[in-house]
């Protein structure tokens, strides 16, 4: 419908001689104001100096001599805005869509044909799976369903680091802690905090102990050249347990990879790449490579990708990874969500992989986020240890079983219930805030049922379960309110919605949405008998319900939130 009133626009005001322009078209706050409104006179008014209201009559006039049966009428309003009003037959036709399409509702053809690769998470085997790689995963996640909503054959996948300094540290830790207790019969996950907790004490000993730090450098020499035996049967056990209880997490968090790329993969391909470009890209420095990107973009600084003991850095096993994910998959674009730390040192990647690959540099997108922080101020999970990513989603979990101890479940049920809505309450709380600005976690508002929350758009979406299994028909209806539910003034939204988040590569557009749906629906729910046989009415409302029903299973899929069974 958007597009329709554009192009109304547009052609009235080429009727009026009146070049083109740049002008919106949005939805006002206020559902008084209209179903639409655009700025479009006060655009032209400013460069025709012209009264800006009257030349909006002028336009309006024109656009409503088109006859647009969907539009049932225009006003001009404050300084001179157009204020489109949409038919009732409009809106119950947008309710027959919903009800045609299904789990289709919102889908768009934009990138049909395309093949787009998501490249997030990127956890380190040897290290815990901390807040940030729960953000990555979150948001990569969403992205990718919404590229995939939008016509795309998406290809998921993930880098994570198995060499460096880290590895080297967690092994020294290993060492002197011991084997870990009950090793043959405790899970991965526990396996997993145990070698996590190794690589804090080695990393301690790292900066406090000379003698550990020199130890640590030669293991870190001996990880890369498989020189040792005895490291590396530690190094294959602890990457192979870390990598198993990352697997654990991405099955509650709905995640499944095509690919798993690893640092110690990529760095000797880098490498090549980068030798091979000295001097055309990279130069020679002090016995180091690096690549002076000022030169081509004053706002990029200089970066080392080789050191001055031949050593490849981060700079460098990126070039090898996207010169390999293109090479695997030649996607039409590739897009890495990663923490904003790493939003400049990204920069300077793209601007080497451009020189030497030109054909690229439009086809990469680098998306990056915040930090999270959680609203206690204590950076301290519930059991005292310090939080991870893990922590923070079993936590959430753990609250979730708390509230819903009492019910009549079975364990598996409580089980299955718990982590639904633990996993909506964080994926909720990461994506409804814009990318790139911090996010604080409250344990209790996050779970709420009630309002800003995942748990709250799926009570809202069990709510309209409930009914419908109540009711004898779903779909169709003959009789139909004369007056307009707010319900319907949001509902047909959704396909603009989605098509606006892939275009900015914004989750938040869509979890805002369904937010705003869940409480026109809660209001109808509230002030309609859906359910009242004796009302004429009654099968349009239940069909009302089940098109929300539909749309937020949809928009719920698109964030990564599964509905539980029961609630």
């Amino acid at each position: 419908m958007k597009q329709i009133i554009e192009n109304l626009i547009r052609q009235a005001l080429k009727n009026l001689d009146i070049g083109e322009v740049n002008f919106i078209v949005e939805h006002p706050e206020d559902f008084k104001n209209g179903d639409y409104s655009t700025n479009v006179a006060m655009v032209c008014a400013k460069q025709l100096k012209m009264n800006p209201k009257a030349l909006a009559e002028k336009i309006s006039a024109e656009i409503f001599s088109a006859k647009e049966s969907q539009i049932s009428k225009i006003e001009v309003a404050g300084a001179g805005f157009i204020n489109f009003y949409l038919s009732r037959e409009f809106f119950s036709n947008s309710v027959k869509e919903v009800l045609e399409k299904g789990a289709d509702y919102g889908k768009n053809n934009s990138l049909t044909g395309k093949k787009v690769m998501v490249e997030y998470t990127q956890p380190n085997p040897f290290k815990p799976f901390h807040i940030g790689h729960l953000m990555s995963n979150s948001i990569g996640e969403s992205i990718s369903r919404i590229v995939e909503f939008s016509g795309a054959k998406t290809v998921r996948a993930n880098y994570q680091g198995d060499v460096g300094p880290h590895v080297a540290k967690a092994i020294y830790g290993m060492y002197k802690a011991g084997p870990p207790a009950n090793e043959s019969t405790a899970s991965v996950s526990v396996l997993a905090q145990y070698i996590g907790q190794c690589y804090s004490q080695g990393s301690n000993f790292y900066d406090t102990d000379e003698q550990a730090k020199k130890e640590i450098d030669e293991i870190n020499k001996k990880v890369y050249n498989r020189s040792d035996e005895k490291i590396n049967q530690i190094y294959d056990w602890g990457r192979k347990v870390t990598l198993e209880a990352f697997e654990e997490l991405y099955k509650i968090l709905g995640t499944k990879f095509d690919y798993y790329f690893f640092e110690s993969e990529m760095a000797p391909i880098g490498e090549k790449i980068v030798r091979a470009n000295i001097p055309k890209v990279f130069e020679e420095s002090d016995g180091a490579i690096v690549f002076h990107a000022e030169k081509y973009n004053p706002k990029l600084h200089t970066r080392v990708f080789l050191t001055s003991h031949g050593i490849p850095l981060y700079e460098t096993k990126e070039i090898g990874l996207t010169t390999t994910k293109f090479e695997k998959e030649n996607p039409d674009i590739s897009i890495v969500t990663t923490a904003i730390e790493q939003g400049e040192y990204m920069k300077v990647v793209q601007q080497a992989i451009a020189l030497m690959h030109p054909e690229l540099e439009s086809r990469m997108k680098h998306i990056t986020h915040g930090m999270m922080r959680l609203a206690s101020g204590k950076m301290s999970s519930r059991k005292g240890n310090v939080v991870t990513g893990e922590s923070l989603l079993r936590d959430s979990m753990d609250v979730v079983l708390e509230k819903i101890k009492d019910r009549e479940f079975t364990d598996e049920e409580k089980k299955k219930v718990s982590e639904s809505v633990g996993v909506a309450a964080l994926k909720y709380s990461i994506l409804r805030s814009s990318l790139g600005s911090d996010i604080i976690y409250d344990f209790e508002k996050s779970i709420s049922f009630e309002g800003d929350s995942g748990p709250y758009l799926q009570y809202s979406a069990m709510r309209a379960k409930s009914i419908l299994a109540k009711a004898l028909n779903h779909t169709s209806f003959n009789e139909i309110p004369e007056q307009v539910s707010d319900l319907e003034k949001i509902l047909y939204r959704f396909p603009e919605v989605v098509a606006h988040s892939y275009a900015e590569l914004e989750p938040h557009h869509i979890a805002t949405y369904l937010t705003s749906l869940a409480s026109s629906f809660n209001s109808f729910y509230t002030n309609t008998q859906i359910l009242n046989t004796e009302d004429k009415y009654s099968h349009y409302y239940v069909a009302l319900t089940k098109a929300f029903l539909s749309t937020m299973q949809n928009g719920l899929w698109l964030l990564g939130i599964t509905l539980p069974e029961r609630m």
